[in-house]
């Protein structure tokens, strides 16, 4: 897991626990509205029937006979209202504020609703007269609210410091991630300086394993490879070059009718050479890349290849491998020459990198995209060609990559290089 990935983690573990906190406490305000409702509704009526009674006695102990005429009391602002009603439906006393009709058309004891109020009658006396108490639906329903808001809030409120501290508690679990990240992007499995080390935690140690385990094959087969290369550069190169000398010898001594098909033989000795000098340089002992000042006119005279002009226009010496750089630019000028172009015109780049453009027929665009996708995709597989594959692993060892511009006219292949030399190819 690199450490780009790690803060995406987080982000996505906060947005998940910022919407379970939100969704939290949604279903608890929703559930304790619901569980309030009915307990709010429970309450007022008790205290309906509570304020039903106590006036029951008060008005069977002053007198009831009292008529509608008489002062009424002033309001108080409550939402609670009660009238005394004769048996003929008449309001015979009221708060003042009850409505002027009797809260419920007929005369109905207990529990009921009239209208926007929410009554409970009593019987009183013996004449049919009946004492309503009433609670005002408008109330009720503000009661529920204020109820449902107030415990949304508090639901709200534990939910942001459950989320508050799941995310404090994620972000110290993912700290020991991160260092093992960072010491991952520094772990070399052949420079014990910069080994993984222990792990943090217990649950990161078969992951530690692993690694180890990947680096010590790792480790092993590039000492094969190292191994094989450093044959390979005296079993391959002392042949190619004894059989170079000898074909010059014999071209100097053939008849002049088989100096052609010699000539042919030593230019496909001479390709062969820089292929396997341009492999060996990739895997040579180190695979570091040993990046020095190059002049470039002075490297390409050590790489004559015949019947091919070469042109360069060079601002300065570019910071590269002298050694994997000629690998590469020899076999783009074989490239070149393979391909029936004649002069091939070297430039360089701000990249900083190089341009080479020759004067063959080029590729059509459709064989242009597939070169293209190959070498964004790293598809050596595919029929590039060898000249391309192992200019673009000289590339990518530097930092940079191999791309194929546009061209009114040839062939166009840019060298690019990184600016700030990689520690190691």
């Amino acid at each position: 897991m690199s450490a780009r990935k790690l803060p995406s983690i987080r982000a996505r573990l906060a947005a998940a626990l910022l919407l379970w906190t939100m969704a939290w406490g949604v279903g608890v305000a929703v559930a304790v509205s619901l569980a309030a409702r009915q307990e709010v509704d429970e309450l007022l009526d008790e205290s309906l029937q509570s304020t039903a009674t106590v006036l029951a006695h008060a008005l069977a102990a002053g007198g009831s006979g009292a008529a509608a005429t008489e002062p009424l009391p002033a309001s108080d602002g409550s939402k609670f209202a009660w009238q005394l009603v004769a048996a003929d439906g008449s309001v015979r006393m009221r708060s003042a504020n009850a409505p002027p009709t009797a809260l419920h058309p007929s005369t109905t004891p207990g529990l009921s609703q009239a209208g926007a109020w929410r009554v409970f009658g009593h019987a009183t006396g013996s004449e049919g007269r009946m004492l309503y108490v009433g609670h005002a639906l408008a109330e009720r329903v503000q009661v529920r609210g204020e109820v449902a808001t107030a415990a949304a809030l508090a639901a709200l409120s534990i939910g942001l410091l459950g989320f508050w501290w799941l995310g404090a508690r994620v972000g110290y679990e993912l700290r020991p991630l991160e260092r093992l990240s960072e010491r991952l992007s520094r772990h070399d499995p052949l420079d014990r300086e910069h080994a993984l080390g222990p792990a943090e935690r217990a649950e990161l140690a078969p992951v530690h394993a692993a690694i180890d385990d990947l680096g010590r094959r790792l480790a092993l087969r590039i000492a094969h490879e190292r191994a094989f290369s450093a044959h390979a550069a005296h079993a391959l190169r002392t042949p190619l070059a004894g059989m170079d000398a000898q074909l010059a010898v014999a071209l100097r001594e053939c008849p002049s009718a088989l100096q052609p098909r010699l000539r042919q033989v030593r230019e496909a000795s001479g390709r062969l050479q820089r292929v396997v000098t341009a492999l060996l340089e990739l895997f040579r002992v180190g695979g570091e890349v040993r990046r020095a000042p190059v002049d470039v006119e002075a490297l390409l005279a050590h790489l004559p290849i015949e019947g091919i002009e070469v042109s360069v226009r060079s601002d300065g010496p570019l910071w590269a491998d002298p050694d994997l750089l000629a690998a590469a630019l020899a076999n783009l000028l074989d490239n070149a020459k393979r391909h029936r172009a004649r002069h091939v015109q070297i430039s360089m780049t701000p990249g900083p990198g190089l341009r080479l453009q020759d004067d063959g027929p080029g590729q059509s665009a459709e064989r242009l995209q597939a070169l293209r996708q190959a070498l964004a995709r790293q598809d050596y597989d595919s029929p590039m060609g060898l000249g391309l594959m192992l200019a673009d692993m000289v590339a990518r060892a530097h930092g940079g990559a191999l791309t194929l511009p546009e061209a009114a006219q040839g062939f166009v292949v840019e060298l690019t290089l990184a600016a700030a030399p990689p520690r190691a190819a």
